[in-house]
């Protein structure tokens, strides 16, 4: 393991362009449930119909916004772990480094990382029901009493600006996340079984390009059968890992 860690290491030392793309795994380390793990994944014990789309928010919005209250509460009391923390040190040894995340928490940008597609939205954000009105944050209805709370310009419902079942993937993101994938000179993955789409193409598109791909998961997955190389373990402890090995070549002043 040591040496496949050097050998990435001495690999990704030489990119110019970085895309990181990451999954639940990653922020599973700071506290936060997956989704699909088969016995403490959310939608095992959830019926996704009833809490991810809109269909479910109509028929019973107070039980859906009382479940994203819960979540917003997870996430609020979720600190960065040691894996987010390496991916943001990344910004300080490579010229340009570029976060393309399935994660709705945030935890990216907290830990420092400057450059994050969030591909699946954000729970810290919120908008209007038909989607008009977007952007919004607790403060700009924080002393609404009502809930779920009305948007502060016309008056619908608010939602989070989350990714729900059946919606689309927000264009802007979708789209810089495949052209940083066609361009990019390296794709490191941590975090994600590659199983939902239209993410867990993204590694594909890169490999097919030639770009070096690097794949931090603590089981094989569907990525590791393009990787050039899979680092076995969670990114909590293989990314300072991979992250100490590059800065060993660069020496003190580099």
């Amino acid at each position: 393991m040591e040496e496949l860690i050097r050998e990435a290491a001495r690999r990704l030392a030489g990119v110019h362009t970085l895309a990181v793309l990451t999954g639940s795994g990653v922020s599973r380390e700071s506290g936060i449930a997956t989704f699909r793990d088969p016995e403490e994944g959310l939608w095992a014990r959830y019926d996704p119909m009833d809490l991810a789309t809109q269909e479910g928010y109509l028929r019973n919005p107070t039980l859906v916004w009382q479940w994203y209250e819960h979540r917003f509460g997870m996430v609020e009391k979720a600190a960065p772990n040691a894996g987010h923390l390496a991916i943001a040190r990344l910004e300080t040894l490579l010229p340009q480094v570029t976060v393309i995340t399935q994660n709705i928490d945030g935890l990216h940008q907290a830990a420092g990382s400057t450059d994050v597609i969030e591909l699946h939205g954000s729970i810290r954000r919120y908008r209007c029901l038909d989607g008009r009105h977007t952007g919004f944050t607790r403060a700009d209805f924080a002393g609404q009493s009502e809930m779920p709370p009305k948007c502060p310009r016309c008056g619908a419902l608010l939602r989070p600006e989350v990714v729900w079942f059946g919606e689309m993937l927000p264009r802007d993101a979708l789209e810089r996340a495949f052209d940083l994938a066609e361009s990019c000179d390296a794709m490191l993955v941590a975090g994600t079984s590659g199983e939902v789409q239209p993410a867990a193409s993204l590694p594909f598109y890169s490999a097919r390009r030639g770009a070096l791909v690097i794949d931090v998961n603590p089981d094989q997955d569907n990525i590791a059968s393009v990787a050039d190389i899979y680092l076995r373990g969670p990114g909590g402890s293989v990314l300072p890992r991979l992250i100490q090995a590059i800065q060993d070549l660069r020496g003190p002043n580099g």
